[in-house]
């Protein structure tokens, strides 16, 4: 399994989700750099990164891509790669969390729908449980707080790279407001196995309330 990232044509609803999250939590962490604390993305960071994601022209990025990759972006592949080098530090050891090395061990299909998830017995026998994740947040609204968002398995690298590939992924939809943070955070909520998610994503986790 491959854990480098990899460029792939900028095309999917998944990406588009993935990109727009990539773009507030970088958003965020740069007013929060600014500030010293951990605080809401930008005025305007969500506005702009909508629009570019839904532009049929090739969206403004904040660094330029390779020559010669024309409008792809980056996308990752596999659990993600945590570069030794990234001021953020990996997740914390606990115990009472899922392991993502649970996560990211599946195999792929091709169909005629696209690139579908082969979930093993064990991602299968927590589909429709309560269970208790960590990771890094990648929200999907400017806002302080967030309710619907992505919990990733490694930080992001840039505006515009996606750290890992769908199972290094957890869609949230919290029950309970979870407060926007460069550091991990943990939520507990109802776990989902997605076969053919309309956005690409191979888990979710509803009711969702966060954890300390």
């Amino acid at each position: 399994m491959s854990h480098a990232l990899t460029p792939t044509p900028a095309s999917g609803p998944m990406l588009r989700l993935a990109w727009l999250a990539a773009a507030l939590a970088l958003a965020g962490g740069a007013q929060a750099q600014q500030q010293g604390t951990a605080t809401k993305p930008a005025p305007g960071a969500f506005e702009r990164a909508k629009e570019a994601s839904t532009s049929t022209a090739a969206p403004v990025l904040s660094s330029p891509l390779p020559a010669g990759a024309g409008t792809a972006m980056p996308s990752g592949s596999g659990a993600g790669y945590h570069s030794p080098n990234s001021p953020i530090a990996p997740l914390p050891q606990r115990n009472d969390v899922v392991p993502w090395s649970v996560l990211t061990d599946l195999t792929k299909k091709t169909t005629k729908d696209g690139i579908l998830p082969v979930f093993n017995d064990a991602q299968k026998g927590m589909d429709k449980t309560v269970q208790r994740f960590q990771g890094f947040m990648m929200p999907l609204d400017a806002k302080a707080t967030q309710t619907h968002f992505l919990l990733t398995a490694v930080p992001l690298t840039c505006s515009f790279c996606i750290p890992g590939g769908p199972e290094s992924m957890i869609e949230v939809k919290a029950k309970t407001p979870v407060r926007y943070s460069m550091e991990p955070v943990v939520v507990e909520g109802k776990f989902t196995v997605l076969t053919n998610d309309q956005y690409g994503l191979y888990y979710r986790v509803v009711e969702a309330v966060p954890v300390k």
